[in-house]
């Protein structure tokens, strides 16, 4: 009898907790609204575009003055930011490329130029000319780092506190490396 008594007691539970979950009565009505978010609110859209415009802008006037010259199609934000780069002129020197023309090329964004010189080879690494294409190497990626952002009265980084920087790496400015 207390078998059965239990059951009856377990299936009743089950019964209530099914039906409230289905019905939702007690679902919370924040995880709706967060569902319902697409993306960027269109203050941050906007501010977005203007940015995007003013490194546009930027990178035509670096074009005109001849401290751009691009190896892919399209807005490169990182060229433009650090003060022009002769994308061509490094790939065909085979120094690398910055990053932005770097992931352009890869995403076959070549600039008629120099798109029927670009292939892959039997590893599948990105060639011109039959030289893999590589980025820059790390010191000249960190040179014009430097050169594209406004420095702080601490010496970092605009937007970058101190108590950003990892332990390792504070060790490191220190010990002045």
């Amino acid at each position: 009898m207390r078998t059965l008594g239990r059951t009856c007691w377990a299936s009743g539970l089950l019964a209530i907790g099914y039906l409230l979950g289905t019905s939702q009565t007690l679902s919370l009505q924040s995880l709706l609204a967060q569902a319902e978010a697409t993306g960027p609110s269109a203050e941050t859209s906007d501010k977005v575009k203007a940015a995007r415009d003013a490194a546009d802008s930027a990178m035509l006037a670096l074009q005109q003055e001849k401290f751009y010259v691009p190896a892919i199609v399209g807005l490169n934000s990182f060229a433009a930011t650090s003060g022009g780069i002769d994308a061509i002129a490094d790939l065909q020197s085979g120094r690398g490329v910055d990053p932005e023309t770097f992931a352009g090329l890869y995403a076959g964004l070549a600039v008629d130029q120099i798109a029927p010189d670009i292939s892959k080879d039997d590893k599948g690494r990105l060639t011109y000319k039959d030289k893999v294409i590589r980025m820059y190497p790390v010191s000249r990626i960190k040179q014009l780092f430097q050169s594209r952002v406004a420095k702080t009265a601490d010496g970092q980084p605009a937007g970058i506190k101190p108590a950003d920087i990892k332990p390792a790496e504070k060790s490191k400015k220190a010990a002045g490396t």
